[in-house]
């Protein structure tokens, strides 16, 4: 008899996969814009993120978060946060990677699209560390306002050293940004801001006053922070140390308990003539941090993108070492139907992140079209990649069943960590309404249309889709009721656009199938019967 006692049929754990290498989806979606699907460097992320080590990281930085030190032994305040030394190994890799702001100094071609693909590959490992990263990076677009503030900080974020020291900038090999926009009162309302800003002196210096309700990373080395200005609100860059060494005033209340995120810090934090440089125009706050909140949402829609690859890897990965009633999982029709369902959603997900970080390689460089594209697909990116993730990885967990909802398997990170980015920079009905009024100027709409059309005459039910939204978009009755079924639908037609064109037969025709099918639900695990599973699971192993 066998022994009752002894461990079977259990999937062994995930290591030694390289995250980029063997994700021919992405190789495929980088390919029409850069000869990146061979990149040493990038093989060189996906082979630690892939790592025994790097994948042990991940558990104990949120199983131990972060630790809020208000004040010292003797009674000084010091507004410290302190975290679980796998925190700062996953932040120097990141760094290392020039994952956060390298980019914007880099001559190399392609550098958001390479960074993107990076930031995508790097964030399967754990997510809740990319936030700082993200932000880093979207910090630098918001400084450009500013030529003498953009000197003194862009080359110190860019840097690849990862440096925790409380110091000033120019003491420092490398610092990381965050930002301050969220109030009680206010929430995505950033104009309901109640933060004051008083000059202080001719160099633009003034003295902030208030607080921020939602204020992540509080540990960086800059923050950019709405306030009120005299002439309106206005955006200031407020460092945590002075160019004298003196710490600036930089109150944190608490650490917010959150869902997921939990490995990274955010936090309430007050002013109280907390010292700011003013960046851009009094009154020009929205317009000048308008670029930060673009850079980050691209993050988002990566971040998400990089969720549904690493639950869907996890999925395949047990499926295809669990027995169940006679057989592996991963050969049961009903399993095939579902991970092949889950491996279309990562793909068109990855596809869209890529083309959206092309266009930033493209639109740096003045492609007023790349541009245009930029303002209408970022925000159905963000509304759509970020709203489907929950579904996904949710779907990911039930493959592994039991064994994915215990801490271990590293299903409920994921989980946690899912709805996040669906709420950052922007939740779906902003998103939604941001697409409306992107339509409003008419390069937004045409830029769409030349992205879609590309793949015109290539498959007729796709044809029919975009027909179906120019139909929308002719009634203007109730649009903003009908923002959301309208992103979605554009969204859709994007997605099965470059799949059209830059996947596998196979893959875009059981796409365009399922989701622009009129009796489509949402649902996982509902392609037509005739769509050939063993090809699009092969393909999502690599």
């Amino acid at each position: 008899m066998a022994d009752p006692f002894a461990v079977t049929n259990q999937a062994p754990p995930l290591q030694g996969v390289n995250f980029f290498t063997r994700d021919t989806a992405l190789g495929d979606a980088l390919r029409p814009y850069a000869g990146l699907a061979d990149d040493p460097g990038l093989a060189r992320i996906g082979a630690v993120a892939g790592s025994e080590e790097a994948l042990a990281q991940a558990l104990p930085a949120n199983q131990h978060p972060p630790v809020l030190r208000t004040h010292d032994r003797y009674g000084n305040r010091i507004d410290e946060v302190e975290f679980h030394p796998s925190w700062h190994w996953l932040m120097e890799r990141a760094v290392g990677f020039g994952l956060q702001a390298a980019p914007w100094t880099s001559e190399s071609p392609s550098p958001h699209l390479t960074r993107a693909a990076g930031f995508y590959v790097w964030s399967q490992v754990e997510p809740g560390h990319g936030c700082p990263i993200s932000m880093t990076y979207a910090a630098v677009p918001a400084l450009r306002a500013d030529e003498r503030l953009a000197k003194e900080w862009i080359p110190q974020l860019a840097s690849t050293s990862y440096d925790v020291r409380r110091l000033p900038a120019a003491e420092k090999s490398g610092v990381l940004a965050g930002m301050g926009m969220t109030e009680k009162q206010g929430g995505s309302d950033v104009r309901a801001n109640l933060t004051t800003a008083t000059p202080a002196g001719d160099d633009g210096e003034y003295q902030l006053n208030g607080h921020k309700w939602f204020c992540s990373a509080p540990q960086v080395d800059l923050f950019l922070v709405l306030a009120q200005a005299p002439d309106g609100l206005s955006c200031f860059v407020v460092p945590r140390v002075l160019a004298d060494g003196n710490r600036n005033t930089f109150a944190l209340q608490r650490l917010k308990d959150k869902l997921g995120n939990r490995s990274n810090a955010s936090s309430e934090v007050e002013f109280h003539n907390t010292i700011g440089y003013r960046l851009g125009d009094e009154g020009a706050g929205v317009r000048t941090i308008i670029e930060m909140v673009a850079a980050t949402r691209l993050d988002c829609v990566l971040g998400s993108a990089a969720l549904q690859r690493r639950a869907l890897v996890e999925a395949l990965w047990h499926t295809r070492h669990r027995s169940a009633f006679g057989g592996l999982l991963a050969d049961k029709p009903a399993m095939r139907n579902v991970l092949a369902d889950l491996a279309l959603e990562s793909e068109a997900a990855t596809a869209l992140g890529m083309r959206l970080a092309a266009a930033v390689d493209a639109s740096q460089n003045g492609d007023e079209q790349a541009a245009a594209f930029r303002r209408i697909a970022l925000p159905l990116a963000k509304f759509w990649v970020c709203k489907r993730t929950p579904f996904m990885v949710a779907e990911a967990l039930e493959c592994l069943g039991g064994n994915g909802f215990v801490e271990e398997s590293g299903l409920p990170l994921l989980f946690r960590e899912s709805p996040l980015n669906s709420i950052w920079e922007g939740s779906g009905n902003v998103n939604a309404l941001d697409v409306l009024r992107a339509l409003r100027r008419p390069e937004s709409l045409e830029a769409w249309l030349l992205e879609v059309g590309a793949a015109r005459g290539a498959d007729q039910r796709l044809d029919a889709a975009v027909n179906d939204v120019l139909q929308a978009l002719a009634d203007a009755a109730d649009a903003e009721a009908g923002a959301r079924r309208l992103a979605a639908r554009m969204a859709l037609c994007l997605q099965a656009s470059l799949l059209v064109r830059h996947s596998t037969p196979e893959v875009a025709d059981a796409f365009v199938a399922s989701r622009l099918a009129n009796d489509w639900g949402g649902v996982f695990g509902t392609l037509p019967r005739t769509t050939p599973f063993p090809l699009i699971i092969e393909r999502a192993i690599g």
